[in-house]
């Protein structure tokens, strides 16, 4: 684990700076925000408040550097990945620990597992895309020859939340790097100092001036700007579907890379194991707190096997252990922010307003030290009005649903507007096929809980649904950031 030591932060928070043209500046406004330790609530460093012209700096500097930088050959471009893989493995202790001060997930369980994963998904871009081959087309006419190439789009637009503060930009500045293009990034202003953090990475690793600008503060001030700005040509962003729409809308006609929210069931069939789904439905509930796009928040689960499942769910979430996120036995911290809390809060009570069955849960716990600490939740008889059945609640929970049929099931399943990832557990092999086809859903796991995901596979929601644009993850990433463009060559 890393020195640090998080009260010299809350005693003297220091000051952070912007990463503009491969420099370290401060707002041209001079303001900033503090940004909080949730699992304490104190302050832990000062963040530039970035103004549109701090952004629109960045945009120029990225708009200088696009040119040179799409030259670069892959294999330059892959090196520069390597360098920066080799940079975060060499400071990964030291990121864990921003990762879990700035954002509040357990240091041992979770907080190293994202920086790792950092290091693989860094590396993985600098192979793939050295081996990323595109088309020799046939043609009808014998005299033509028809190829194939993919080139950067240029300036990208990147907005990236909270929740995984250092992993998420990693799938936007992989890709976006080994395309060839250049970045403005506007980070979440909760988990600012894990970009800055980043920032320094990319720089230690050589990353030439203007290909990558960080600039921090407020999304509807610098992220707008961003992406509604004429510099910038496409855009990249994770987070709320609502904030997913304005972008869309502010950014329109450029290119849309969107990973947005997500309430998709997990399906407990009659004849399911239900040790091994009780353990995996646990973990996508509570993992992260729950605050995770892919989060197992609606769980619907056969009447025959109904009343076991939640003995089993209330087993799990009260062998959680809940406190200081550095403390070696802690498996779940604080909530990332109070907005989070109360809408947690406000979803427990309307389902117990509409008739459910609260099992362990559903409300803050006190006397951690934070505000922000919320109680493993298990809750059950819900009805298909509830806020749990229509809105992503983003906490720790596990609301369950019963039905009769498979069918029924099935009907639940498609009757709401989100289409991220579905969960089906059952040991029959037809059911499982069957489900994972009608299921409208960008990703269905069979026999794994709906955070099962690996930074090589696409990852995205399903056309009509509420749940984003494109695919995230490896090559497709890499895909969705470049150009394809076909050149036809006449040879007589």
């Amino acid at each position: 684990m890393s020195t640090l030591n998080i009260q010299s932060f809350e005693s003297n928070p220091p000051v952070y700076k912007m990463f503009i043209d491969g420099q370290w500046v401060e707002s041209v406004g001079g303001g900033t925000f503090e940004s909080y330790n949730p699992a304490t609530e104190r302050a832990i460093g000062h963040l530039q408040l970035g103004t549109r012209e701090d952004a629109v700096r960045a945009i120029h500097a990225a708009r200088a550097a696009a040119e040179k930088f799409r030259e670069t050959s892959p294999w330059e471009r892959a090196e520069l990945l390597k360098r920066i893989a080799a940079v975060i493995a060499k400071r990964q202790d030291e990121l864990a620990f921003f990762l879990t001060m700035d954002q509040g997930k357990p240091y041992h369980s979770e907080a190293v597992f994202e920086i790792r994963n950092m290091v693989k998904t860094f590396e993985e871009a600098s192979e793939q895309i050295k081996w990323l081959e595109s088309a020799v087309i046939p043609v009808e006419d014998k005299n033509k020859r028809v190829i194939s190439i993919r080139q950067p789009r240029g300036v990208y637009a990147i907005v990236t939340p909270w929740n995984f503060p250092f992993m998420i930009p990693t799938e936007y500045l992989s890709a976006g790097l080994a395309a060839g293009n250049t970045l403005v990034w506007v980070p979440a202003p909760t988990t600012s100092i894990c970009a800055v953090k980043l920032a320094e990475c990319l720089e230690e690793a050589g990353l030439p001036q203007g290909v990558v600008n960080l600039v921090t503060g407020r999304g509807d001030v610098v992220g707008d700007e961003i992406v509604s700005n004429s510099g910038t040509d496409a855009i990249g962003f994770t987070g709320s579907t609502a904030t997913g729409k304005q972008i869309a809308i502010r950014g329109a006609g450029k290119p849309l890379l969107l990973e947005l929210g997500g309430n998709g069931p997990t399906i407990v069939l009659k004849d399911a194991d239900l040790e091994l789904a009780a353990r995996s439905i646990a973990g996508g509930c509570f993992d992260n707190a729950g605050q995770v796009c892919s989060s197992t928040e609606r769980i619907l689960a056969d009447h025959r096997i109904y009343d076991e499942l939640l003995d089993k769910l209330v087993a799990h979430a009260k062998k959680i252990r809940v406190g200081d996120p550095f403390h070696r036995d802690t498996t779940m911290g604080p909530l990332n922010n109070g907005q989070v809390v109360e809408k947690n809060r406000a979803h427990a009570d309307d389902a117990l307003a509409k008739g459910a069955r609260l099992l362990t849960g559903g409300k803050p716990l006190k006397g951690l030290g934070s505000s922000l600490f919320f109680a493993p939740t298990v809750i059950a008889d819900l009805t298909l009005d509830s806020l749990y059945h229509t809105e992503e609640s983003f906490g720790p929970v596990a609301p369950v649903f019963p039905f009769e049929t498979n069918e029924e099931a099935l009907r639940i399943a498609l009757d709401n507007r989100w289409g991220l990832v579905n969960s089906v557990f059952t040991t029959n092999l037809k059911d499982a096929v069957h489900f994972a086809e009608k299921l409208r859903a960008g990703v269905v796991n069979i026999n794994d809980n709906s955070n099962y995901w690996e930074p090589h596979l696409p990852f995205g929601g399903a056309s009509g649904k509420a749940s984003g644009l494109g695919r995230i993850g490896g090559k497709y990433s890499i895909m969705e950031m470049s150009d394809l463009k076909t050149i036809t060559l006449d040879l007589r």
